[in-house]
Protein backbone atom coordinates (compact mmCIF):
# COMPACT_ATOMS: atom_id res chain seq x y z
CA UNK A 1 0.00 0.00 0.00
CA UNK A 2 1.18 3.38 -0.69
CA UNK A 3 2.09 5.98 1.87
CA UNK A 4 1.54 9.10 -0.74
CA UNK A 5 -0.61 11.56 0.25
CA UNK A 6 -2.56 13.42 -2.05
CA UNK A 7 -4.50 16.55 -1.29
CA UNK A 8 -8.56 16.55 -1.94
CA UNK A 9 -8.06 19.45 -5.04
CA UNK A 10 -5.63 18.51 -6.87
CA UNK A 11 -4.66 21.66 -8.70
CA UNK A 12 -4.44 21.15 -12.55
CA UNK A 13 -0.90 19.80 -14.09
CA UNK A 14 -0.26 23.56 -15.66
CA UNK A 15 -0.91 25.20 -11.99
CA UNK A 16 1.71 23.30 -10.84
CA UNK A 17 3.99 23.60 -13.47
CA UNK A 18 3.34 27.26 -13.20
CA UNK A 19 3.77 27.66 -9.41
CA UNK A 20 6.97 25.55 -10.02
CA UNK A 21 8.19 27.80 -12.46
CA UNK A 22 7.86 30.46 -10.12
CA UNK A 23 9.31 29.00 -7.11
CA UNK A 24 12.44 28.56 -9.69
CA UNK A 25 12.59 32.45 -10.35
CA UNK A 26 14.73 34.98 -8.67
CA UNK A 27 17.29 34.92 -5.97
CA UNK A 28 17.75 31.10 -5.22
CA UNK A 29 15.51 28.69 -5.17
CA UNK A 30 11.95 28.29 -3.41
CA UNK A 31 12.77 24.00 -2.39
CA UNK A 32 9.97 24.12 0.26
CA UNK A 33 7.71 24.77 -2.26
CA UNK A 34 9.03 22.42 -4.83
CA UNK A 35 8.98 19.49 -2.53
CA UNK A 36 5.22 20.66 -1.12
CA UNK A 37 4.33 20.15 -4.72
CA UNK A 38 6.23 17.26 -6.21
CA UNK A 39 6.58 14.95 -3.08
CA UNK A 40 2.15 14.83 -3.31
CA UNK A 41 1.62 13.96 -6.49
CA UNK A 42 1.28 10.38 -7.73
CA UNK A 43 3.07 8.83 -11.40
CA UNK A 44 0.73 10.11 -13.57
CA UNK A 45 0.13 13.42 -11.99
CA UNK A 46 4.05 13.81 -11.91
CA UNK A 47 4.26 13.07 -15.78
CA UNK A 48 1.38 15.89 -16.57
CA UNK A 49 3.34 18.03 -15.08
CA UNK A 50 6.10 17.46 -16.80
CA UNK A 51 4.58 17.63 -19.68
CA UNK A 52 3.17 20.95 -19.08
CA UNK A 53 6.32 22.74 -17.60
CA UNK A 54 8.24 21.70 -21.01
CA UNK A 55 5.21 22.88 -22.94
CA UNK A 56 5.15 26.51 -21.37
CA UNK A 57 8.56 26.93 -20.52
CA UNK A 58 10.61 24.52 -23.12
CA UNK A 59 12.62 23.43 -20.87
CA UNK A 60 12.56 19.85 -19.19
CA UNK A 61 11.64 20.15 -15.10
CA UNK A 62 14.17 17.20 -15.01
CA UNK A 63 16.82 19.40 -16.26
CA UNK A 64 15.66 22.66 -14.09
CA UNK A 65 15.25 20.69 -10.68
CA UNK A 66 18.91 19.45 -11.70
CA UNK A 67 20.24 23.11 -11.79
CA UNK A 68 18.16 24.86 -8.97
CA UNK A 69 18.25 21.67 -6.10
CA UNK A 70 21.47 20.51 -5.08
CA UNK A 71 22.95 17.43 -3.11
CA UNK A 72 20.85 14.78 -1.70
CA UNK A 73 17.52 16.36 -2.52
CA UNK A 74 18.33 16.86 -5.86
CA UNK A 75 19.07 13.10 -6.14
CA UNK A 76 15.84 12.08 -4.13
CA UNK A 77 13.49 14.75 -6.12
CA UNK A 78 15.28 13.42 -9.66
CA UNK A 79 14.46 10.11 -8.89
CA UNK A 80 11.25 10.53 -8.00
CA UNK A 81 9.90 12.26 -11.26
CA UNK A 82 10.68 9.07 -13.05
CA UNK A 83 7.75 6.63 -13.38
CA UNK A 84 8.70 3.20 -11.63
CA UNK A 85 10.49 0.72 -14.95
CA UNK A 86 12.62 4.35 -16.06
CA UNK A 87 13.79 4.40 -12.34
CA UNK A 88 14.79 0.70 -12.63
CA UNK A 89 16.09 1.32 -15.36
CA UNK A 90 18.47 4.58 -14.44
CA UNK A 91 19.34 2.80 -11.50
CA UNK A 92 20.63 -0.65 -13.17
CA UNK A 93 22.39 1.70 -15.64
CA UNK A 94 24.29 3.62 -13.29
CA UNK A 95 24.88 0.76 -11.39
CA UNK A 96 26.69 -1.22 -14.49
CA UNK A 97 28.29 2.19 -15.34
CA UNK A 98 30.17 3.01 -12.56
CA UNK A 99 34.06 3.05 -12.46
CA UNK A 100 33.22 -0.14 -9.84
CA UNK A 101 30.39 -2.17 -10.77
CA UNK A 102 27.60 -1.08 -7.77
CA UNK A 103 26.90 -4.76 -7.48
CA UNK A 104 24.38 -4.04 -4.35
CA UNK A 105 22.33 -1.47 -6.50
CA UNK A 106 21.94 -3.89 -9.68
CA UNK A 107 21.00 -7.17 -7.48
CA UNK A 108 18.38 -5.07 -5.22
CA UNK A 109 16.78 -3.51 -8.57
CA UNK A 110 16.40 -6.85 -10.82
CA UNK A 111 16.15 -9.75 -7.58
CA UNK A 112 13.36 -7.89 -5.77
CA UNK A 113 11.07 -7.08 -8.79
CA UNK A 114 8.23 -9.10 -10.01
CA UNK A 115 8.41 -10.69 -13.49
CA UNK A 116 6.16 -7.82 -15.51
CA UNK A 117 8.72 -5.11 -13.64
CA UNK A 118 11.80 -6.68 -14.48
CA UNK A 119 10.18 -6.67 -18.54
CA UNK A 120 9.10 -3.21 -18.35
CA UNK A 121 12.65 -1.98 -17.02
CA UNK A 122 13.94 -3.81 -19.84
CA UNK A 123 11.86 -2.06 -22.39
CA UNK A 124 12.57 0.82 -21.24
CA UNK A 125 16.34 0.25 -20.82
CA UNK A 126 16.65 -0.27 -24.58
CA UNK A 127 14.86 2.29 -25.59
CA UNK A 128 16.48 4.97 -23.44
CA UNK A 129 19.94 3.40 -23.75
CA UNK A 130 20.30 1.95 -26.89
CA UNK A 131 21.87 -1.31 -25.19
CA UNK A 132 20.22 -4.33 -23.54
CA UNK A 133 20.43 -4.85 -19.90
CA UNK A 134 21.45 -8.27 -20.86
CA UNK A 135 24.25 -7.29 -22.69
CA UNK A 136 25.28 -4.89 -20.28
CA UNK A 137 25.38 -7.31 -17.20
CA UNK A 138 26.90 -9.89 -19.66
CA UNK A 139 30.07 -7.60 -19.63
CA UNK A 140 29.85 -6.02 -16.24
CA UNK A 141 29.24 -8.60 -13.73
CA UNK A 142 31.22 -11.55 -13.43
CA UNK A 143 30.64 -15.40 -12.12
CA UNK A 144 27.35 -17.40 -10.73
CA UNK A 145 26.12 -13.51 -9.70
CA UNK A 146 26.19 -12.75 -13.58
CA UNK A 147 24.47 -16.18 -14.12
CA UNK A 148 22.02 -15.66 -11.70
CA UNK A 149 20.61 -11.96 -12.59
CA UNK A 150 21.01 -13.73 -16.78
CA UNK A 151 18.78 -16.09 -15.59
CA UNK A 152 16.68 -14.35 -13.75
CA UNK A 153 15.35 -11.90 -15.69
CA UNK A 154 15.38 -13.77 -19.52
CA UNK A 155 13.12 -16.25 -17.65
CA UNK A 156 9.11 -15.87 -17.54
CA UNK A 157 8.23 -16.68 -14.21
CA UNK A 158 4.53 -17.22 -13.27
CA UNK A 159 3.09 -14.50 -10.87
CA UNK A 160 0.09 -16.24 -9.33
CA UNK A 161 -0.63 -18.13 -6.03
CA UNK A 162 -0.89 -21.57 -7.36
CA UNK A 163 2.10 -23.78 -6.67
CA UNK A 164 2.14 -27.89 -7.18
CA UNK A 165 3.15 -29.36 -3.54
CA UNK A 166 5.20 -32.01 -5.11
CA UNK A 167 6.84 -30.01 -6.72
CA UNK A 168 7.63 -27.94 -3.66
CA UNK A 169 9.33 -30.85 -1.73
CA UNK A 170 11.02 -32.24 -4.43
CA UNK A 171 12.92 -28.24 -5.41
CA UNK A 172 13.54 -28.57 -1.29
CA UNK A 173 15.18 -31.60 -1.45
CA UNK A 174 17.49 -30.71 -4.73
CA UNK A 175 18.37 -27.18 -3.09
CA UNK A 176 19.22 -29.57 0.19
CA UNK A 177 21.56 -32.39 -1.96
CA UNK A 178 22.93 -29.33 -4.08
CA UNK A 179 24.36 -27.64 -1.00
CA UNK A 180 24.35 -28.90 2.69
CA UNK A 181 24.26 -32.63 1.59
CA UNK A 182 27.28 -32.60 -0.29
CA UNK A 183 31.17 -31.50 -0.08
CA UNK A 184 31.11 -28.18 -2.21
CA UNK A 185 28.09 -26.26 -3.70
CA UNK A 186 26.26 -26.54 -7.17
CA UNK A 187 25.48 -23.34 -7.92
CA UNK A 188 23.72 -24.97 -10.85
CA UNK A 189 20.71 -26.36 -9.22
CA UNK A 190 20.21 -22.76 -7.11
CA UNK A 191 20.18 -20.58 -9.88
CA UNK A 192 17.65 -22.74 -12.26
CA UNK A 193 15.27 -22.94 -9.08
CA UNK A 194 15.59 -19.19 -7.80
CA UNK A 195 15.65 -18.48 -11.29
CA UNK A 196 12.57 -20.35 -12.71
CA UNK A 197 10.06 -20.56 -9.78
CA UNK A 198 7.43 -18.09 -8.61
CA UNK A 199 7.42 -16.26 -5.56
CA UNK A 200 4.88 -18.02 -3.90
CA UNK A 201 6.95 -21.38 -4.89
CA UNK A 202 9.72 -20.21 -3.33
CA UNK A 203 7.93 -19.51 0.17
CA UNK A 204 6.43 -22.78 0.20
CA UNK A 205 10.06 -24.18 -1.14
CA UNK A 206 11.67 -22.66 2.11
CA UNK A 207 8.77 -23.56 4.76
CA UNK A 208 9.22 -27.11 3.45
CA UNK A 209 13.11 -26.67 3.80
CA UNK A 210 12.33 -25.54 7.50
CA UNK A 211 10.19 -28.73 8.06
CA UNK A 212 12.95 -31.18 6.54
CA UNK A 213 15.88 -29.86 8.16
CA UNK A 214 15.19 -27.36 11.05
CA UNK A 215 16.58 -24.13 9.97
CA UNK A 216 15.62 -22.23 6.60
CA UNK A 217 16.69 -22.19 3.30
CA UNK A 218 18.25 -18.53 4.23
CA UNK A 219 20.45 -20.07 6.44
CA UNK A 220 21.58 -22.86 3.78
CA UNK A 221 22.47 -20.20 1.18
CA UNK A 222 24.20 -17.90 3.96
CA UNK A 223 26.60 -21.46 4.90
CA UNK A 224 26.91 -22.35 1.10
CA UNK A 225 27.28 -19.51 -0.69
CA UNK A 226 29.29 -16.34 -0.62
CA UNK A 227 29.36 -12.51 -1.72
CA UNK A 228 27.09 -11.08 -4.11
CA UNK A 229 26.02 -14.31 -5.61
CA UNK A 230 24.66 -14.96 -1.87
CA UNK A 231 23.27 -11.50 -1.61
CA UNK A 232 21.00 -11.81 -4.97
CA UNK A 233 19.72 -15.77 -3.89
CA UNK A 234 19.03 -13.84 -0.13
CA UNK A 235 17.02 -11.18 -1.93
CA UNK A 236 15.22 -13.18 -4.32
CA UNK A 237 14.42 -15.40 -1.17
CA UNK A 238 13.18 -12.71 1.55
CA UNK A 239 10.83 -10.81 -1.34
CA UNK A 240 9.25 -14.32 -1.90
CA UNK A 241 9.05 -14.34 1.97
CA UNK A 242 8.65 -11.20 3.26
CA UNK A 243 9.27 -8.44 1.39
CA UNK A 244 8.47 -5.46 3.63
CA UNK A 245 11.00 -7.01 5.97
CA UNK A 246 13.21 -7.19 3.38
CA UNK A 247 13.29 -3.63 2.71
CA UNK A 248 13.01 -2.60 6.48
CA UNK A 249 16.06 -4.34 7.07
CA UNK A 250 17.67 -2.56 4.31
CA UNK A 251 16.66 0.93 5.43
CA UNK A 252 18.10 -0.23 8.81
CA UNK A 253 21.12 -0.70 7.46
CA UNK A 254 21.69 2.39 5.34
CA UNK A 255 20.86 4.06 8.34
CA UNK A 256 22.49 2.12 11.27
CA UNK A 257 26.05 3.29 12.46
CA UNK A 258 28.13 6.22 11.55
CA UNK A 259 27.18 7.74 8.67
CA UNK A 260 24.25 7.00 6.21
CA UNK A 261 24.01 5.39 3.08
CA UNK A 262 22.27 7.99 1.53
CA UNK A 263 22.27 6.29 -2.20
CA UNK A 264 20.28 2.95 -0.75
CA UNK A 265 17.94 5.06 1.12
CA UNK A 266 16.97 7.23 -1.35
CA UNK A 267 16.72 4.17 -3.91
CA UNK A 268 14.05 2.05 -1.26
CA UNK A 269 12.19 5.14 -0.14
CA UNK A 270 11.88 6.63 -3.67
CA UNK A 271 10.73 3.10 -5.69
CA UNK A 272 8.57 2.06 -2.97
CA UNK A 273 6.49 4.77 -1.72
CA UNK A 274 3.55 4.55 -4.22
CA UNK A 275 3.90 0.18 -3.45
CA UNK A 276 4.02 -1.03 -0.39
CA UNK A 277 5.74 1.80 2.21
CA UNK A 278 3.18 1.13 4.44
CA UNK A 279 3.79 -2.44 4.68
CA UNK A 280 7.59 -1.74 5.14
CA UNK A 281 7.02 1.11 7.80
CA UNK A 282 4.66 -1.55 9.78
CA UNK A 283 7.42 -4.25 9.33
CA UNK A 284 10.28 -1.39 10.40
CA UNK A 285 8.08 -0.90 13.59
CA UNK A 286 7.88 -4.66 14.43
CA UNK A 287 11.42 -5.41 14.22
CA UNK A 288 12.63 -2.29 15.63
CA UNK A 289 10.61 -0.80 17.95
CA UNK A 290 10.24 2.61 16.85
CA UNK A 291 9.19 4.24 13.54
CA UNK A 292 11.00 4.21 10.50
CA UNK A 293 10.16 8.20 10.64
CA UNK A 294 12.01 8.50 13.89
CA UNK A 295 15.14 6.98 12.14
CA UNK A 296 15.07 9.36 9.04
CA UNK A 297 14.86 12.52 11.27
CA UNK A 298 18.09 11.48 12.90
CA UNK A 299 19.57 10.24 9.65
CA UNK A 300 19.08 13.19 7.95
CA UNK A 301 18.70 17.11 7.65
CA UNK A 302 17.05 19.96 5.87
CA UNK A 303 15.25 19.60 2.42
CA UNK A 304 16.25 16.00 1.92
CA UNK A 305 14.33 14.99 5.51
CA UNK A 306 11.65 17.03 4.93
CA UNK A 307 11.17 15.29 1.31
CA UNK A 308 11.54 11.80 2.55
CA UNK A 309 9.64 12.18 5.41
CA UNK A 310 6.54 13.48 2.73
CA UNK A 311 6.91 10.67 1.01
CA UNK A 312 6.83 8.18 4.30
CA UNK A 313 3.94 9.63 5.47
CA UNK A 314 2.74 9.84 9.16
CA UNK A 315 4.65 7.56 11.77
CA UNK A 316 2.74 3.93 11.78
Amino acid sequence: MSTLTIPPVIPSPREDAIKLHKAFKGLGCDTSKVIKILSHRNVEQRSLIQQEYETNYSELLSKRISKELHGHVKKAVSLWLHDPPTRDAKVARKALTTPVVDNQAITEVICSRTPSQIRRMKEVYLSTYHSELEKDIENQTSGDHKKLLLAYISTPRYEGPELDLEIVEEDAKLLYKAGEKKFGTDEKVFIKIFSEKSSTHLAAVNSAYINSHGHSLEKAIKKETSGSFASALLTILRCATDPAMYFAKILRKSMKGVGTDDKRLIRVIVTRTEIDMYQIKIAYYKKYGKPLTHAVRSDTSGHYKDFLLNLIGSDY
